[in-house]
């Protein structure tokens, strides 16, 4: 069950659908975005027909060989935190499926595939990714840094992918191998003016990295506010490469906001925190970040620029409903927390990964692909693909199942079955898209995340313009 009132939870990896992301070669927004759009449509348009399977999709792996989730994301670069979140999700998942016999006749094993958050990087990435890997099975990961450039790539070979993007080219292009169960950016615009309206704010300064990713909120957030009656103060682009941002700071400071919208991952947010507290008499101005802003080197490199009890006083950060409790939520828990020291690039307290919403979907993500697989007697994609849509959305009189365990036994009892993951229910529409609901987060001067409210469709509707 969800939560609907203010629990606390552990302290959550960056992530994000979407998210996160580093900074790509500095190109004007509508060009990068004009450039993605036309590539996606072109590739939509032909990959049907005009490529062939990948290395591991073009024949039926032999039996008892393992097959593979790639997890395509930044392992290096400013956003190098998100594969590593993705991974230990796939771990967990991955071994809770191989506990229980694997997928007809053939085990799971993950593998690293390092974009470094730029599309020039992760294309080429991605294509040896498909030369090197036999039995490949399945793609996660794919976030915003690197998803426009990609996906019509893992498209065109018929191969599965889940992504973690918000990008807005997504929602209306049909890609049949895409899926993804995070909401796009637009809407998360729109939930931090709702936290806005709640605070009682009515005069907002925006600050948001110079990445793809980032820039993506600021045209729908500056719409947002102005449906909504507020006033933008002021509109800083924060260069990820920088190392100050004083002059940024100083304009924030002179336009006077109740407080800041920010996305700037690695070090530039804390930077900006701090030179706004250094130029301000000492006074910080509140925060209401994305959710990639849920993230324990983000409170980190946060509390120590300007002090954890400051920071937290005036943090918050909408973020997606995950569950904390409930038959879901337990064997996730169990599954993942059981790879505890055995996943690369993980430290410190290993829990926290049991709240990163882009971890939490993953493993909904590949548990879905692995039910498919089993539902449909195939591992190729092609072919169970269309299972994904029918256990994640059901069809009448379907058994409702929380773990693969669980849904494969039913499976093999002959029923059918409506997965239900630790990401809550899934949607499906036209374009493979289910997208979830918001919470509102914030931080204890520990870094502990409290869950403190839950925004409505109802409010994201008043907002959108």
């Amino acid at each position: 069950m969800k939560s609907t009132t203010p629990v606390t939870v552990a302290q959550a990896p960056g992530e994000h659908r979407h998210i996160p992301r580093t900074a790509p070669r500095i190109l004007p927004l509508g060009a990068v975005a004009g450039a993605a759009a036309l590539a996606l449509m072109l590739a939509a348009c032909g990959s049907s027909s005009s490529s062939s399977p990948s290395s591991g999709s073009s024949s039926a792996p032999s039996s008892g060989s393992t097959l593979t989730v790639a997890d395509v994301a930044p392992f290096s670069g400013v956003d190098a935190a998100l594969g590593p979140t993705y991974l230990a999700t796939c771990y967990g998942a991955t071994s809770a499926i191989n506990a229980d016999g694997g997928v007809l006749g053939h085990k799971l094993a993950c593998k690293s595939v390092d974009t470094r958050g730029e599309p020039a990087d992760a294309v080429p990435a991605v294509n040896q990714m498909f030369a090197s890997t036999p039995n490949l099975a399945l793609v996660i990961g794919c976030t915003s840094d690197e998803a426009a450039s990609v996906a019509p790539v893992i498209n065109a070979r018929k191969m599965a992918m889940f992504c973690m993007t918000g990008q807005s080219e997504f929602d209306s292009v049909h890609f049949p191998y895409f899926y993804r169960l995070v909401p796009p950016d637009l809407e998360e615009s729109y939930a931090m003016v709702v936290i806005a309206q709640q605070l009682h704010y009515n005069k907002i300064a925006l600050a948001f990295g110079n990445d793809i990713g980032s820039q993506t909120f600021v045209q729908p957030a500056l719409a947002s506010l102005k449906k909504a009656g507020m006033t933008v103060t002021t509109n800083q682009t924060l260069d990820l490469k920088a190392t100050t941002f004083r002059t940024e700071a100083e304009a924030i400071i002179r336009s006077h906001p109740q407080a800041v919208m920010t996305e700037a991952l690695g070090t530039a947010d804390a930077t900006l925190f701090a030179e706004i507290k250094q130029l301000n008499g000492g006074k910080s101005i509140p925060i209401i970040a994305t959710s990639a802003a849920i993230s324990p080197p983000f409170f980190k490199s946060a509390a120590a620029a300007v002090g954890a009890s400051t920071f937290a006083s005036g943090f918050h950060a909408d973020n997606l409903v995950v569950e904390t409790s409930g038959p879901a939520y337990g064997p996730f828990k169990a599954a993942l927390l059981s790879q505890q020291g055995k996943v690369p690039g993980t430290s410190g307290n290993f829990t926290t990964y049991l709240s990163a919403p882009g971890g939490v979907h993953l493993y909904d993500g590949i548990n879905l692909a692995a039910l498919a697989m089993l539902m449909s007697k195939s591992t190729s994609p092609s072919v169970y693909g269309p299972d994904i849509i029918k256990i994640g959305n059901g069809v009448p009189g379907a058994t409702v199942c929380y773990s693969f365990v669980q849904c494969a036994a039913a499976l093999k009892s002959g029923k059918s079955i409506r997965y239900e993951g630790p990401g809550g229910p899934t949607n499906f529409d036209a374009f493979h898209d289910s997208t979830g609901i918001f919470q509102i987060d914030t931080y204890s001067p520990s870094g502990q995340v409290n869950v403190v409210g839950n925004i409505t469709a109802a409010q994201l509707r008043a907002v959108q313009p």
